[in-house]
């Protein structure tokens, strides 16, 4: 069984007309899972609030008071980016509350997997401050928890643009490796291939950064040649992917090439790395509605352990390679 977050109370998160982080990507993730053909096998997942304590784990309190208070007096810009309504605050709660709900019934053996169509998306908020259409960083509250409960845990991140949040949370922690295959250059302009982390947690942040044009096979290659055995080396106990869309060759923010296709391959390659029902996939970015139903209902048969079900194909022959080959080497050593 595969757990599923698409929760109506995320559409209370509303950074007004022309936002490309709109109401109606919710849309396209509902109709996206009704279409991947899994319903026999979906279970709704209740959606719960976060709690102060479990949000500073990974954020401090000026933050979290900061965008509480800023939707309670009706909304407004964080920065030129980032803006909330009356309602973020609670949809952004809830956003942050899916991924340890999700951790919660798995523990329980309530299903194999999780797919969380949650917004607004989190990978770009930092410990201090919200950025990039992010609020909270969902994937992190979730990884901060599994780890005060001495779990080891991997955060696989595909979204377009460099996690910038999620690596400076875990820079120096140990017990989270954090893994993006991103944009570069993008926005936010991190995620360097020689950024690993530092102190204790040096060797546990892997940045591969691919120019425009890339293709899935490239993708794949990575998975082989450096995260595969990355992992295998960490031996995690948890796997949750920062899922997000906009790498997709119709995303009107970046210049990736992948498809849906590709995207059923690398949710296929992310659970892959998890022990049995321990995989946690997070909505983060994708902007196209038509690439972002169609991505979706890629990434669910895979989390299933079934053959993907894409209506693309996957792609190939683009840039890239050299920059698996300099990763692969980096982390040789």
């Amino acid at each position: 069984m595969l757990l599923v977050a698409e929760s109506t109370e995320f559409a209370a998160h509303d950074p007004g007309p022309g936002h490309p982080e709109r109401v109606a990507r919710l849309e396209a993730v509902v109709e996206g899972v009704r279409a991947a053909g899994v319903d026999d096998a979906l279970v709704e997942l209740p959606i719960r609030v976060a709690t102060r304590s479990e949000l500073e784990r990974v954020h401090d309190g000026a933050l979290l008071d900061r965008v509480e208070q800023l939707c309670a007096a009706g909304g407004g810009m964080i920065d030129a980016d980032t803006v909330v309504s009356r309602g973020s605050w609670d949809a952004a709660v809830r956003a942050a509350g899916a991924g340890l709900a999700a951790v919660d019934a798995l523990q329980r053996g309530v299903g194999q997997a999780a797919f969380l169509g949650l917004r607004p998306p989190g990978h770009h908020a930092t410990a201090h401050t919200p950025m990039g259409f992010c609020l909270l960083n969902n994937v992190a509250v979730a990884a901060a928890a599994l780890a005060e409960h001495g779990e080891r845990v991997v955060i696989v991140d595909y979204d377009a643009h460099h996690g910038n949040g999620t690596q400076d949370i875990f820079w120096t922690d140990p017990r989270v490796l954090y893994v993006s295959l991103h944009q570069w250059p993008l926005y936010p302009g991190t995620g360097r291939l020689d950024d690993r982390g530092t102190g204790a947690g040096f060797g546990t942040t892997c940045n591969v950064p691919f120019p425009a044009g890339t293709t899935g096979d490239v993708y794949l290659r990575a998975f082989d040649e450096v995260i595969e055995p990355l992992v295998e080396r960490f031996a995690p106990d948890w796997v949750l992917v920062s899922a997000g869309y906009d790498a997709h060759r119709a995303d009107p923010l970046t210049g990736l090439a992948l498809s849906a296709g590709d995207y059923a391959a690398l949710a296929a390659r992310a659970a892959a790395l998890a022990p049995p029902g321990h995989v946690i996939v997070f909505l983060e970015g994708g902007y196209d509605l038509d690439a972002l139903r169609s991505c979706v209902a890629a990434t669910l048969p895979p989390l299933l352990g079934e053959p993907a079900r894409a209506d693309e194909a996957p792609t190939a022959d683009g840039p890239g390679q050299n920059v698996v080959k300099a990763a692969r080497d980096l982390w040789q050593h």
